[in-house]
């Protein structure tokens, strides 16, 4: 596949996401404050990849017009908006940026952080529920995903052995990504495989490039943490190290990373050659592994 195809087909997706989530939370009520501060995080930017993911795996699985899939494409980049905002606390990892602006507490305040974090939660499933060209059917399937892959066997878990556990181990270490890092893609796939009522082989296969594709993404990231560049990266550099963090790039060196998130990208591309007959998965699992930011 040629990197024009690749481009314009990654950026009609990321349009449509961003325009569909434009529309969200813009009244404004009496606590428009609340509403303010879950769009200050919602529209920051960033590559969208989970909720291109979910539209094109619903296209590979053959969705008529994988428009119907923007719920649950944008439902699942709500939980994983208030995950950063909850994630950048004090409490938790305790950053001053995100994107390359100042976190959700730094600007709203932490008690406004919080709470715009938990109300995303919930509309993140009322999209779902509400979602129309769907049947129930579909949209049941979708919100047990979400609740599975965001819950406490899933990122939740994964952010609890994080913090909490202090995971020293290369097996530690990858256990923690599984569930906080690859248990979201996985879940953006699956969504788009559900949304289209596709079938087990499709969804077996999203599940493992997802996996594959999320070690091969936290990997990458550990790399950066390290030798990135601050202002492209959109964080400060070293901070897994300032917070006392073992990471990928502390277990296996800076070459021994860069050959892991190969082998995992050839492993994610691997799993759905049979489906990825116009190679979207394929180019965006390499563009993954070549990120600066």
């Amino acid at each position: 596949m040629s990197e024009q195809v690749f481009q314009t087909r990654y950026e009609t997706y990321r349009t449509a996401v961003e325009s569909y989530l434009e529309t969200l939370f813009a009244g404004s009520p009496d606590w428009r404050d609340l509403y303010e501060s879950m769009r200050y995080s919602l529209l920051a930017g960033g590559k969208r990849i989970r909720p291109v993911l979910t539209l094109e795996f619903a296209r590979l699985a053959g969705l008529a017009d994988w428009k119907t899939a923007l719920p649950m494409a944008c439902a699942l980049e709500l939980v994983h908006t208030y995950s950063l905002i909850h994630d950048d606390l004090p409490c938790m990892d305790n950053d001053d940026l995100r994107r390359g602006k100042p976190t959700n507490h730094k600007v709203y305040g932490e008690t406004l952080a919080v709470l715009a974090g938990d109300a995303l939660q919930p509309e993140a499933y009322r999209l779902i529920l509400t979602a129309p060209g769907l049947d129930e059917s579909r949209r049941a399937a979708c919100g047990r995903i979400l609740a599975e892959v965001s819950g406490a066997d899933g990122m939740v878990a994964g952010q609890v052995l994080d913090t909490l556990h202090a995971p020293k181990t290369e097996a530690e270490v990858t256990e923690v990504h599984r569930l906080k890092t690859g248990a979201m893609i996985a879940g953006a796939c699956r969504l788009g495989v559900a949304a289209a009522g596709g079938s087990g082989g499709l969804m077996a296969a999203a599940e493992t490039y997802a996996q594959e594709l999320g070690l091969a993404f936290q990997i990458r990231d550990d790399m950066l943490d390290v030798c990135g560049d601050a202002a492209e990266f959109g964080k400060p550099i070293g901070s897994d190290k300032e917070e006392g963090k073992v990471t990928f790039m502390d277990l296996l060196g800076l070459e021994g990373c860069g050959r892991a998130v190969r082998a995992h990208t050839e492993a994610a591309k691997a799993a759905v050659a049979d489906w990825d007959t116009d190679g979207i998965l394929a180019a965006l699992a390499d563009s993954l592994a070549e990120r600066n930011k």
